[in-house]
């Protein structure tokens, strides 16, 4: 049986932009997270690549990366994940070699093939597609390759060279909601994020074909899965399943294609939603785990059997940023227990 006190917790955050609030009030959040995840013991703290996203204020990730980790000190910071597709894979190198240089032993890098947003963003952000480029993900196993050659140490008559980058220890993982990413996390070598945070159907089964397909390679001798899971911890269940309302809420934005930022909770969801619209929402999100201390304690040990994580990386899109943070002392303290 899998011990909770022994396995790593970390923090996934997207900086979310409440109601009434600004990008620039996220990010003084984020930072002050980051700095209480550290003095909990927490193991990383990543950011994550959304695009034209009113509540997500974490879109030029690389940059947020080095806000927080210039505000802390031995927490892991990284991407959960930078959607590679979107990028030139010598930019991210590069970007992620100057992250590495100016905090050594410090930077994660986790990759995802999906464009992070939506249709008219994606082609923003990637000018070929304008012109018939292909939107299906089909490039990133080259353009991965491609990223992880730069990152290897080069000899002096490469033509193109990420400087800084070439040489550097960057840890690479691939981030997936799907049976994709974890196939080919597996036949690469490479650990494997799964986000369960919202995409709970397929996480026991890519969970298990990253584990049957892994092969050794020089980056990782062992098959390593960390998932991502939704917690919403407050000093009763029902504090929690109102805090929890907020993110419920963001999520109906998403069903009816009107996102938005994060806003307040509400007492009764049931004067939010339709029933269709309930079912989607909890679909997505049905494997949140909300409640007390004991609450949490029993669920989260749970998951942790159910799907054999290596480690667990935790959302928690709550408004009030002293609850949020309050969430995260809690959870530090069941599993310190």
């Amino acid at each position: 049986m899998k011990s909770l006190k022994n396995t790593p917790l970390s923090v996934l955050d997207l900086s979310p932009i409440l109601v009434g609030g600004t990008p620039a009030d996220a990010f003084h959040r984020s930072l002050d997270l980051a700095q209480h995840a550290e003095q909990l013991g927490y193991t990383r703290y990543w950011l994550a690549e959304h695009h034209s996203m009113p509540g997500i204020a974490s879109a030029a990730t690389s940059v947020v990366i080095g806000y927080v980790a210039g505000g802390t000190r031995t927490i892991r910071v990284g991407s959960g994940g930078i959607m590679l597709p979107n990028h030139a894979p010598l930019v991210i190198a590069e970007q992620f070699g100057t992250l590495a240089s100016l905090y050594p032993g410090r930077i994660d890098l986790g990759l995802g093939r999906a464009p992070g947003s939506n249709q008219a963003t994606a082609r923003a952000l990637r000018r070929e597609l304008v012109n018939g480029g292909s939107d299906d993900g089909s490039e990133f196993p080259r353009q991965l390759q491609e990223l992880r050659a730069f990152l290897q140490p080069a000899g002096s008559h490469a033509q193109v060279q990420a400087i800084p980058g070439q040489g550097l220890d960057i840890p690479v993982w691939l981030l997936g909601s799907s049976s994709y990413s974890a196939q080919l996390a597996g036949q690469l070598g490479l650990p494997f994020a799964f986000a369960g945070q919202f995409s709970p159907d397929y996480m026991l089964t890519a969970l298990e074909l990253y584990r049957q397909t892994f092969r050794p390679s020089a980056a990782l001798a062992a098959p390593y899965a960390m998932v991502g899971v939704n917690i919403f911890a407050a000093d009763s269940d029902a504090e929690a399943q109102r805090l929890a309302t907020s993110q419920q809420q963001m999520h109906l934005g998403l069903v009816r294609g009107t996102p938005g930022k994060l806003p307040p909770p509400v007492a009764d969801m049931d004067d939010a939603w339709l029933p269709h619209e309930r079912t989607a929402v909890e679909s997505m999100l049905r494997a949140s785990i909300i409640g007390s201390a004991a609450t949490v304690s029993e669920k989260l040990q749970a998951f942790l059997q159910a799907t054999q994580a290596d480690e667990i990386i935790i959302n928690t899109m709550i408004f009030d940023h002293a609850a949020r943070v309050r969430s995260y002392e809690i959870v530090a303290a069941v599993w310190q227990a």
